[in-house]
């Protein structure tokens, strides 16, 4: 089984910038979905950002495009989310997941998922 381990959440103010990292227990190749998923207080775990690792093609959610980028690094198996001009509505718990097979944005589809970190933005 594939340990995720996420890092980088804090606490920050509304227009700052944070880097979210994501390190797996194994490589990673080919055509597989890696993503972060985000979940505010009282509401659902919704798609923020999918990546396909054998060719960096990104998929992201309207609310956070020309925000956030999300990348990987093949020689350290990690994947990044960096979070540019926060906002208070960013604030949530983010998971970072893998699935083996095509980028969906589907929660539901995805086999492994790390602890989540916190990411709290302030105004």
């Amino acid at each position: 089984q594939v340990q995720l381990v996420e890092s980088g959440g804090e606490l920050v103010q509304a227009g700052g910038s944070l880097r979210l990292s994501c390190v797996a227990s194994a490589r990673i190749f080919g055509r597989r979905a890696m993503a972060w998923f985000r979940q505010a207080p009282g509401k659902e775990r919704e798609f923020a950002a999918a990546i396909i690792w054998s060719d960096g093609r990104t998929d992201y959610t309207d609310s956070v495009k020309g925000r956030f980028t999300i990348s990987r690094d093949n020689a350290k198996n990690t994947v990044y989310l960096q979070m540019n001009n926060l906002k208070p509505e960013d604030t949530a718990v983010y998971y970072c997941a893998l699935r083996w097979g095509l980028l969906t944005t589907s929660p539901e589809a995805y086999a492994y998922w790390g602890q989540g970190t916190q990411v709290t933005v302030s105004s």
